[in-house]
This record gives C-alpha cells, sequence and structure tokens, in this order.
C-alpha cells in the first residue's frame, strides 16, 4: 500500500515527535511544539494535533503534573495562580473608586488615596503591560526566581513613566482632554485590558508547560 504525500508527511512527523522525544527526554508540549514547528514550518494547532493523535493511537501518554492547570479559562481563574489577576483589578477599581469619592483633602481618608494612586498610576499599568507579553518569563533570562521578580519590578515602573504620559497625549486630541477623570478613566480600561489579556496568554502558556509527557516502555 502505497500512501500519499499528505499521508506520508503526517507519518513522518508522527515518527519524528516519538524519536524526539526518546533522544531528547523532552518533558513538556511546548518543548515538542517548538522542535516540531521548526523542523516542518507547520503552526502550533498542527502540531499539537499530532501529539494529540499520537496519544488517541496510545504511542504516548500524557500526565499531568501534581497541581494540574485546568483547561478552561474560567477554571483558571479560581486558582492560586490567578491570585494577581484579582488583586490587579481590586486595586485598580478601588483606587478609581477613591479618586471620584474621596476630597483631596479628606484627611486621614486621603492618604489612602494619593497611595493607592501611586500604585495605580506607577505600578499598574506598566505591570499588565509586562504581563501580558512575558506572562511566564522576563525578556532577560535571569539565574533565579528572586531576580526575575527583580526584573519584573523594574520593567513594570518603567513601562508606567512611558505608558501614562502617552495616555495624557493621546487624551489631549480628544474631546476629553486632560482631566483627573478622563485619565482615571483612561489608565482603569487600559490596565484592565491589559490583566486580562495576560491571564489569557498565562493560562495557555501553563497548560503548554505543565502537561508532561510519560514515554511508554
Amino acid at each position: 500500500m502505497f500512501l500519499s504525500n499528505k499521508d506520508s508527511k503526517s507519518f513522518s512527523m508522527d515518527q519524528y515527535i516519538l524519536d524526539f522525544i526518546k533522544a531528547t527526554d523532552a518533558e513538556t508540549v511546548e518543548q515538542v511544539i517548538t522542535q516540531v514547528k521548526l523542523k516542518y514550518s507547520i503552526s502550533e494547532e498542527e502540531a499539537m494535533k499530532h501529539i494529540i493523535n499520537l496519544q488517541n493511537q496510545g504511542k504516548l501518554t500524557l500526565r499531568s503534573p501534581a497541581t494540574p492547570i485546568p483547561s478552561t479559562l474560567t477554571n483558571y481563574l479560581r486558582t492560586s495562580q490567578a491570585y494577581w489577576y484579582w488583586i490587579t483589578i481590586s486595586l485598580a477599581i478601588i483606587a478609581t473608586a477613591l479618586v471620584f469619592t474621596v476630597p483631596e483633602k479628606a484627611y486621614p481618608i486621603a492618604y489612602g488615596r494619593y497611595i493607592l494612586g501611586s500604585i495605580f498610576i506607577l505600578w499598574l499599568p506598566g505591570y499588565t503591560f509586562i504581563k501580558a507579553w512575558f506572562p511566564t518569563k522576563v525578556p532577560i533570562q535571569t539565574s533565579s526566581t528572586e531576580l526575575d521578580r527583580i526584573e519584573r519590578i523594574a520593567l513594570s515602573i518603567g513601562m508606567s513613566l512611558a505608558l501614562v504620559p502617552i495616555v495624557g497625549l493621546l487624551l489631549n486630541y480628544t474631546p476629553f482632554g486632560i482631566q483627573l477623570a478622563s485619565i482615571t478613566i483612561s489608565l482603569l480600561a487600559l490596565t484592565l485590558t491589559f490583566a486580562t489579556a495576560a491571564i489569557i496568554r498565562e493560562h495557555k502558556a501553563n497548560l503548554k508547560q505543565n502537561v508532561l509527557y510519560k514515554k511508554d516502555n
């Protein structure tokens, strides 16, 4: 029986995946997908289909880690991995509420407005932006988790200092102008958008990184 070019390529790709796993002791789906994409110039979705097909054929088994990542975003939002998302959203909403409800001279409540306002302007926009672009790892490779956090903090502050003036510049060309209300609402919308994009990308990234291969004997 002769195989068509399409079937022959599919068979070759499946065999390459199995050989790659055995030769390199690959442990994550992401490792295999990256290698297959480079080898055959295909999309991530197509590479994943071949991996699932091999699992369905019983040629390899996928197993989850000790703490499995939920397959749906809704369930992922209920896990401890998503705590940063809810904290970020809460801080942004509370800071916005304080700006509109607490007068500047209403001491000592005004101190809370100043503190949360500073976090809202100098931290949250940049943090969510960096998180959206790099949901699991910062662009600068570090040797420890502590350094990774320092890099993320530095990048977040720097990006916030860049984003806020840009928002102000854009508002200057709108009917709303540069006002406290317009800037606050704009930064809130920006933070919520980046945070939502970040949690979606983080969920997808963790799904790929945390599903492990168990080679059959």
